[in-house]
């Protein structure tokens, strides 16, 4: 990315769900004849935008030249008619066909996300659905239409508003973040600037995917119950009539070393917190393996940070270390979250305190012991699952090298308390340093004792989580919460904690409901709660009724760790999937809810 399009690669994992000439509309013709339309009138907006409008707000004329209260005739007469042409767009979509495809073939799980080095997309599907996944995949690279190109714009920014806008440090973040980074692209956020997302062009979104979603810069990986021969053969066929693009740029900006310290200090609407950020080194470099041990020495329960700041002196609700090795550059950082009446100052300092040991004492061999066996526990668990086996090989073939799974134990093992101490010395320096100090506002809400250990960025997955909590159906809730019930199990242990938290509110209002609600009959069978709602029940048409009927056979083969994958990929995507299907899905939930009763029993016998 580059100033002026920052976002564009976030964007692209919106759009490419829109489908293809084939999958996402009812008439290709007339739908690249609404997109052409669209294009051309919002190119003749931005001239207006960035030329006229640009203008008066360097001129102090209007306070923001994208507010469409300040439009001039011209500019409001072609917003009028592109929102017209978008309505009429809408005619010819087929809206979230292309999801629907997959969600047909029984795929679960997809999804995909991005960060500042890669835009990941993820699927999971039965063994006989490859060939499928090779068709749908390669066609969305091939023929991709770019559909919705502008109207998507809104959804990004009520994304941008919800992740950043609405959390307490968001906006501090990201310009903490800016502070930071002096020269690399990682100053500015995945999402983009809100001047920048709405500068997108048809144009510069075309020029942009022939360079970076060509087959020359794109990594596959197939995990899973599959015979090697025929799998490459099928991607051969279908992959292989892509055509190269233009080779990706270098990125030849390398962050210069900082020569100062540098403070920002806010107030927010949260508990006092601090982060200490370090310039460090990127991944692979030699010593990111040794950032990586020394951050197990710092973290969990039985490290450091939680043993000193959190039980020790008792002035945290949470501390903790992290190294980021990015594919360019990285950073090593301490961030801490106040406990009481203590302050972000006096965290700040006890990490200072907590740096000059690991500068002037050795770590001892059987803590740094403990420390390896745990790291090796975690690579071996980490090859236990095919989804984290997946994203692991794809980010390290991104970076460099897959092979760095089989690699990384040895040089891991290899660091020693001498290299820590080097390794501290090194990049633990005062001009090195960046300080995030966010201080309770005074106009904040009380603070929720149930919350208070909770980071910042935990606090805003809690918040928009706990809304779409309160938007569920009562008639939902049961089913609801039996998903949850089932996948607590399988939540990594990074996110255990707030799951459990998102858990609890959700059997709490079950527990509500059930007061209120006397027509409801609830069941419990071990840990299945399902709710018998005597409003109605599902009608399928003959169509969908041989469709739920393959789908209960072939759900007769499945375990019960599948099921519960399945339950909850389709818990997800039940309300988005369009309404003539919905019905299809929720009858197979109300049948996967009843094979995992089946079986749970079997099992607690």
């Amino acid at each position: 990315e580059r100033p002026g399009i920052t976002g564009l690669s976030h964007y692209f994992e919106h759009l490419m769900f829109k489908g293809t000439n084939t999958i996402g509309t009812s008439d290709a013709v007339a739908d690249a004849q609404f997109t052409e339309k669209e294009s051309s009138l919002r190119d003749q907006m931005l001239d207006i935008v960035w030329g006229e409008q640009y203008d008066r707000f360097r001129a102090g004329e209007i306070d923001d030249p994208w507010d469409e209260k300040y439009d001039t005739p011209q500019l409001a007469a072609l917003r009028r008619e592109i929102v017209e042409t978008m309505n009429e767009h809408r005619s010819v979509i087929v809206k979230d066909e292309f999801s629907s495809v997959y969600q047909k073939a029984g795929a679960v799980g997809m999804n995909a996300f991005t960060s500042e080095d890669i835009t990941f997309y993820i699927n999971g599907l039965p063994a006989n659905k490859l060939e499928l996944w090779c068709w749908m995949e390669s066609d969305r690279l091939q023929n991709s239409v770019f559909r919705e190109f502008f109207s998507e714009r809104d959804v990004v920014h009520e994304e941008r508003r919800m992740r950043t806008d609405s959390s307490p440090t968001g906006k501090f973040d990201e310009q903490f973040n800016s502070m930071f980074w002096e020269a690399s692209p990682y100053s500015w956020p995945v999402i983009g600037w809100p001047s920048d997302l709405n500068s997108y062009t048809l144009k510069e979104a075309k020029r942009y995917f022939d360079i970076y979603y060509r087959p020359n810069n794109l990594i596959g990986i197939v995990v899973g119950d599959f015979e090697l021969a025929s799998t490459k053969n099928l991607i051969e066929e279908y992959f292989g009539r892509l055509t190269r693009g233009t080779p990706p740029p270098p990125v030849p900006t390398i962050e210069p070393a900082q020569k100062a310290p540098q403070r920002l200090v806010g107030e927010v609407d949260a508990q006092s917190q601090i982060e200490v950020r370090y310039h460090a080194v990127p991944f692979g470099h030699k010593d990111s393996y040794v950032f990586e041990v020394m951050s197990a020495v710092l973290n969990g329960r039985t490290g450091r940070l939680f043993k000193s700041l959190v039980e020790g002196d008792e002035i945290a609700a949470s501390a903790g270390a992290h190294f980021d090795g990015k594919k360019y550059a990285g950073s090593f950082s301490f961030k801490a979250t106040v406990k009481g009446e203590s302050s972000p100052e006096e965290l700040e300092a006890a990490w200072y305190r907590e740096a000059e040991l690991l500068k002037n004492e050795v770590v001892l061999e059987a803590e740094l012991q403990k420390v390896k066996n745990n790291i090796v526990a975690d690579q071996y668990r980490g090859l236990q699952s095919n989804f984290y086996l997946m994203i692991q090989l794809g980010f390290f073939e991104m970076f460099g090298d897959w092979n760095y799974i089989n690699t990384a134990s040895d040089s891991l093992l290899r660091v020693t308390g001498d290299d820590i101490m080097t390794l501290a010395n090194t990049y633990f320096d005062e001009n090195n340093s960046s300080v995030a100090i966010y201080h309770r506002s005074a106009n904040a809400d009380p603070v929720d004792e149930d919350l208070e250990a909770f980071s910042p960025e935990q606090l805003a997955m809690i918040k928009q989580a706990l809304k779409e909590l309160e938007n569920i159906p009562s008639e939902e809730l049961g089913p609801a919460l039996a998903g949850m019930r089932m996948q607590s199990a399988q939540v990594p242990p990074e996110f255990k904690p707030v799951f459990d938290y998102l858990l609890q509110k959700l059997e709490e209002r079950v527990a509500e409901e059930e007061k209120t609600s006397p027509n409801n009959e609830v069941v419990e069978t071990s840990e299945v709660v399902v709710v018998n709602d005597a409003s109605g029940s599902l009608e399928l048409t003959p169509e969908q009724q041989v469709e739920a009927d393959a789908f209960i056979e072939n759900m007769k083969t499945m375990d019960l760790n599948d099921l519960t994958r399945i339950y909850g990929a389709m818990q997800g995507v039940v309300t988005t999937v369009p309404d003539k299907d919905r019905v299809v899905i929720e009858f197979m939930i109300l049948k996967i809810a009843d094979r995992i009763a089946e079986l749970t029993q079997q099992e607690n016998k």
